[in-house]
């Protein structure tokens, strides 16, 4: 710990709590913050920073550093720590949110969704070459296959009779059906890595407009003569939580519509169909947010609307990718940055505004 300063006497107290909780816990892990930055590819100031208290880490780092505890020890983190942590981490938002540190969060979604991007490219790439390679064998063996079919019609012979006469036939026969059946798998994985490079990009464009949004908090709208403005539909099981966004998005002057579970979310969206976003809480008992999620774009009418994945199991790959498999095109993790979280509606807001302009119907 001796990379740390003392924490100052200025800090809030909200803020000092927290820092004082992280520092325990990155006690645990008996490393340098040089040497778990690099860990974690993360620079040794930012996150010295974070362990002084002088700046609020994103939520993802908290729940690193608990992963990271967990595994140092061998024994998983108990639900009350854990707990702990996000009601400090919860105040220490609530006290100290800024412009500054939403776009932390969104930088770091930014960077998560481009990395996505960029591995599958440079996997599409392999798949690219080894399939280009499959197809150029396949070629070859097409060749080699119709001059024995050439010499077969020049002697006038059965297949049977000519794979006696030709004992490589079968051999050639069963090495085209395999590499024909490698080709169609090659194919069909090439396919799910550009839909997944190609979703990837549009998350990378869409959080760029995000980060937009916070540092200029006034998203210029587009102007149509009709001028209503789109609902937005919050789903979460815990009534406390339904009270802080409505709070966080009260501001934007939009209706909010307030449910607490997947069923009644599915009901609203049958009784209104103007809503420009969805804020789906994943844990929630009976129909969970997958299953919602699911139900939902199954629906014609409601298959467009963006669903954004409110969570508190983290934002690890696991959890996103099955995330944006159920049909959630963002997330925001627990507890969340209400700058961060106004940001991402005041887009969708604005993108449903977009797609009206061009289709009135809407």
């Amino acid at each position: 710990m001796g990379e740390l300063r003392p924490l100052g006497s200025d800090l809030p107290e909200e803020s000092r709590a927290l820092a004082q909780a992280l520092r325990e816990l990155f006690e645990g892990l008996e490393v340098s913050v040089r040497r778990y930055a690099a860990r974690r590819r993360r620079d040794p100031g930012t996150l010295s920073r974070y362990l002084n208290g002088t700046r609020l880490p994103p939520w993802r780092v908290v729940t690193d550093l608990l992963a990271d505890l967990a595994e140092h020890r061998g024994t998983a983190v108990t639900s009350d720590a854990v707990e702990l942590v996000r009601e400090l981490y919860r105040s220490a938002v609530d006290a100290c949110s800024m412009p500054k540190h939403a776009v932390e969060v969104l930088e770091e979604q930014l960077a998560d969704a481009d990395r996505v991007s960029r591995s599958s490219n440079v996997r599409g790439d392999v798949l690219g070459d080894a399939l280009l390679d499959r197809t150029h064998r396949i070629a070859d063996l097409e060749v080699r296959l119709g001059q024995l079919e050439a010499d077969w019609r020049a002697e006038r012979a059965r297949a049977d009779q000519l794979a006696v006469a030709h004992p490589d036939l079968s051999q050639l026969l069963e090495e085209r059906d395999a590499l024909q059946q490698q080709v169609l798998q090659l194919g069909e994985e090439l396919q799910t890595v550009r839909e997944q490079r190609a979703d990837a990009e549009a998350r990378c464009e869409l959080l760029e407009r995000q980060l937009e949004a916070v540092e200029l908090p006034t998203v210029a709208l587009p102007t149509a003569t009709d001028t209503r403005m789109p609902k937005i539909l919050v789903v979460d099981d815990q009534s406390d939580n339904l009270l802080a966004m409505t709070a966080v998005l009260e501001t934007l002057d939009q209706e909010l519509v307030t449910v607490r579970s997947g069923r009644d979310a599915l009901k609203a969206l049958l009784d209104h169909d103007d809503f420009a976003v969805i804020i789906l809480d994943v844990q929630m008992p009976e129909m969970d947010g997958y299953e919602t999620a699911a139900q939902i774009k199954r629906r014609a009418r409601n298959r467009d609307v963006p669903i954004i994945f409110l969570t508190a199991m983290g934002t690890d790959p696991e959890h996103t990718a099955r995330g944006y498999a159920a049909g959630a095109v963002d997330y925001i993790s627990k507890p969340f940055d209400p700058w961060a979280l106004r940001a991402k509606v005041a887009v969708f807001t604005a993108i449903y505004l977009e797609r009206r302009l061009r289709v009135p119907s809407l």
